[in-house]
């Protein structure tokens, strides 16, 4: 492969990652074609093969998977001081590499419930380390008719223990 053709499949992950108004009018205008929308949400920092399997298993759920990728910020708030290991950009950009990603946003909020009622996509998906009833946004998505389906391999993976191991 000639450095031209990287190029060229680094600016195509690229354009996947979108801004929230420009992901809207991407599925407002999949919608009037007949697609339907998989949602998923998470840090992927230090992508592993528990992220691709998940990512994999979200995607059979819909036409189209939207992966929401947390913030720098929120990432800090949640995992504490050291993390996240990747800045929000490079994170984003491997997502969107993935064949089975068709869009990538980042968010800062908190939860995806925002972005939940922005898209309201048909499927809400999330990693095995919850249940349907577990998921905090179900309410949320069983109100606008949306579903929660719970997706990809055991929670044997994880960045943390990644991370642990390589100190």
């Amino acid at each position: 492969m000639t450095g031209d053709a990287g190029a060229i499949g680094a600016e195509a992950g690229v354009r996947k990652l979108v801004p929230l108004a420009v992901l809207q009018q991407l599925v407002h205008e999949g919608r009037q074609q007949g697609l339907t929308y998989a949602f998923a949400n998470g840090a992927f920092d230090l992508l592993h093969v528990g992220h691709v399997r998940y990512l994999e298993a979200a995607a059979c759920e819909a036409d189209r998977l939207i992966v929401a990728v947390n913030s720098d910020a929120s990432i800090r708030g949640l995992k504490g001081p050291g993390r996240p290991v990747m800045p929000e950009a490079d994170r984003a950009e491997l997502v969107a590499a993935l064949r089975v990603v068709d869009h990538v946003v980042i968010f800062s909020e908190p939860t995806v419930t925002p972005l939940l009622l922005a898209l309201t996509p048909e499927v809400h998906c999330k990693g095995t380390d919850y249940t349907v009833d577990t998921v905090p946004e179900r309410d949320t998505v069983r109100a606008y008719g949306g579903r929660v389906a719970i997706v990809g391999d055991p929670k044997d993976h994880s960045t943390s223990g990644l991370v642990a191991r390589l100190r």
